[in-house]
């Protein structure tokens, strides 16, 4: 059976789909109720992207730092950052998506040499997040709900205004001195591109029969310092992150094709089906063919 096609790129950064073809601006409410064990996969990608937590708490780790997000607050993480969200005590977060391309705003060469690139290549500014206690706080936040209240109402030219939003919050982010620091630049973290490499192999791989040493062996170190590295970054053993990623497109495979149950299970790398529909109800409190049918009828 052919492998499912990935939406990556040659280095793994994921590929966003953007609202509009042509038009790179992703904005979407999230709920993580909807991954598995309310963990989002880690990913990165050249979009600068900012959430606001609408209700509830997530957990986000960007490069392996953790930070709480509670109600209210807010956060930007800079391009091409390994990131995700995830909850450590299954509290469920309903949170503001917004991923921008630089290219959407950097139009002009001189403003973006001036303005962006100093701060996309600040190897020093891996995310800023602001709560309650932080000056530029409230106007984050009214500009994030600014944007996605755009969005939903969608008039014609609502991107123009959303743009325009941007570029307020931009200059207003450009005051602080992490945006643009002008610090000696720090070396790059060699075990976070070592776990990168190791992320892009799982996500190429997945549907192969992997053992730790195979994953070990793409990030060209020993099977106990793959585990460590796993743990760090991501909180996870590396079997737990590639069942997790078997998981995450099976559900893409319920809810777009007509494949059996059978199938699903082999296509994603799961020898066995009913190790994969124990696993799958664990996470998702449903057997698949439950899943399915409640996307059917959506």
């Amino acid at each position: 059976m052919a492998k499912v096609n990935l939406d990556l790129t040659h280095d793994a950064s994921e590929i966003v789909h953007y609202d509009t073809a042509g038009i790179p601006l992703y904005i979407k409410t999230g709920n993580l109720s909807n991954y598995p064990d309310k963990r989002a996969l880690c990913h990165w990608h050249e979009d600068i992207e900012f959430i606001r937590v609408l209700k509830g708490k997530m957990n986000y780790s960007i490069n392996g730092k953790k930070i709480l997000l509670n109600e209210n607050d807010c956060l930007m993480v800079n391009a091409k950052q390994m990131h995700y969200g995830y909850s450590q005590n299954q509290q469920n977060c309903i949170f503001i998506c917004i991923l921008i391309h630089p290219r959407l705003l950097a139009t002009n060469q001189l403003l973006k040499q001036k303005y962006f690139v100093p701060v996309l290549d600040n190897s020093r500014l891996e995310y800023l997040h602001f709560g309650p206690q932080d000056i530029l706080h409230d106007e984050m936040m009214s500009l994030l709900d600014r944007i996605m209240q755009l969005k939903e109402q969608a008039v014609p030219g609502y991107e123009l205004e959303v743009m325009g939003s941007m570029m307020l919050m931009w200059n207003r982010l450009l005051g602080i001195p992490q945006m643009a620091s002008s610090k000696p630049e720090v070396l790059p973290d060699s075990d976070l591109a070592i776990q990168k490499d190791m992320v892009s192999f799982i996500y190429q791989n997945y549907a192969e029969k992997l053992a730790l040493a195979d994953i070990a062996a793409a990030g060209n170190v020993s099977r106990s310092k793959c585990c460590i590295i796993f743990k760090q970054y991501l909180q996870q053993s590396p079997i737990d992150f590639l069942n997790h990623y078997r998981l995450e497109v099976s559900c893409s495979l319920l809810k777009t094709t007509a494949l059996t149950i059978t199938e699903i299970a082999t296509a994603c790398g799961f020898n066995h089906l009913s190790y994969y529909s124990k696993f799958f109800s664990k996470s998702y409190g449903c057997t698949p063919n439950e899943f399915r049918k409640q996307h059917l009828t959506e």
